[in-house]
């Protein structure tokens, strides 16, 4: 597998039937905003929410591109974090929205990364019982998964994503020159969703990604590829289990220890979304492997490679104290995938080779999670 040469936009079809959109990816693709918006909203009104630090960077450049193309825009800033995925800033963007007086037949722009997409697409979904909205993804992360497939929501202290709805936007923006401001930590937390797509499902895609990390990291034709890559794999699979009914669970590979250590920290900087994300991953594998599942250097392989672009693989390597094995177990059992109080874990049999494992027995994850544990500690 490699890269294509060129720089043109590609184009990656979310194939939903009356809802099908496009994912266009490519530098410099917010000047062509204004035109896509106008052409499938012709005379709406649009609103870009948007957070503090992105607005600084990038609204000043969607502004003119909306202006351009004969368009006025809204403009609803909040603050920077994942704090913003609450009731509170929920109803800041809403009413920000009902005084703008955003209609049904209007248009929401997030732009941002996975936080504000997730919080302006549930808005999007629920005020006036559904407005359109575009996804304009300023981080890696996004651009890669969250702003594909339609999961929108906020979280609650039980835990991350447990409030929110199915919405798909009618467009994906996914500019690559908006990652030349992104810092380097939260490029290589947007890396560990890269790497999940191959670990799930392809296995060549994953070899290529340990020959050609630095040239997705440098910017070079690898960047474009590598996400295009993943976006057409997370396509293809919401475009057959689009509410996650089944096969789309599979993307959630690493999420489930990751969500909880993410919970356990506060949902704070202390631990990136990626970062639990690529910590996840490593557990999953190693937990596979204590089961069986997979021989030992495939779980090294893995961690070994997202040790190799500077991810974090050990519990040692999240800040502050030691969380507790109870406790993480007990913030498993928030998670979207539990049935009737059962775990239900991504596992591997190898690189590429992710499954659905329901019905996980919680004390053989507890003893594991206190051995890793007992390690850090």
């Amino acid at each position: 597998m490699t890269a294509p040469l060129s720089r043109e936009p590609i184009l990656v079809n979310v194939a939903l039937g009356e809802r099908t959109y496009d994912i266009a990816i490519g530098r410099g693709l917010i000047a062509s905003l204004g035109a896509r918006a106008g052409a499938l909203k012709p005379g709406a009104r649009i609103a870009i929410v948007s957070d503090a630090t992105v607005a600084g960077l990038h609204l000043s450049a969607v502004e003119t591109a909306l202006a351009e193309a004969g368009v006025d825009a809204t403009r609803i800033v909040v603050a920077a974090g994942e704090g913003a995925k609450s009731f509170a800033i929920l109803e800041q963007v809403c009413d920000g929205l009902l005084e703008a007086k955003i209609e049904r037949g209007d248009l929401v722009i997030a732009l941002g990364g996975g936080v504000i997409g997730d919080l302006a697409g549930f808005a999007a979904a629920v005020l006036r019982r559904g407005l359109d909205f575009v996804q304009v993804p300023t981080t890696l992360l996004a651009q890669v998964d969250s702003a594909v497939g339609g999961k929108t929501g906020i979280n609650a202290r039980h835990g991350k994503n447990l409030i929110g709805a199915f919405h798909q936007p009618i467009l994906v923006i996914a500019d690559t020159a908006l990652l030349d401001t992104l810092p380097d930590r939260e490029f290589r937390a947007g890396y560990a969703e890269i790497a999940k797509y191959g670990l799930l499902g392809d296995a060549a895609f994953f070899a290529w990604l340990e020959t050609h990390a630095s040239d997705v990291f440098a910017g070079g034709p690898g960047r474009e590829h590598a996400i295009a890559t993943s976006c057409r794999m997370k396509a293809a699979i919401v475009a057959r289990d689009e509410r996650e009914a089944g096969e789309r669970a599979l993307l959630n590979l690493g999420h489930t220890f990751g969500h909880a250590l993410e919970a356990a920290v506060g949902f704070s900087d202390r631990l990136l979304h990626g970062e639990a994300v690529a910590l996840g991953m490593t557990l999953a594998f190693q937990f596979s492997e204590r089961l069986r599942l997979l021989p030992a250097p495939e779980a090294e392989r893995v961690a070994r490679h997202l040790t190799g672009v500077g991810l974090p693989t050990r519990l040692s390597e999240v800040p502050g104290g030691c969380p507790d094995a109870d406790r993480l177990v007990d913030l498993m059992a928030q998670d979207k995938k539990v049935r009737r109080g059962r775990l239900t874990f991504i596992l591997a049999r190898g690189v590429g080779a992710a499954f659905i494992a329901p019905d996980v027995d919680p004390a053989e994850v507890r003893a594991f999670l206190a051995e890793k544990l007992a390690e850090r500690c």
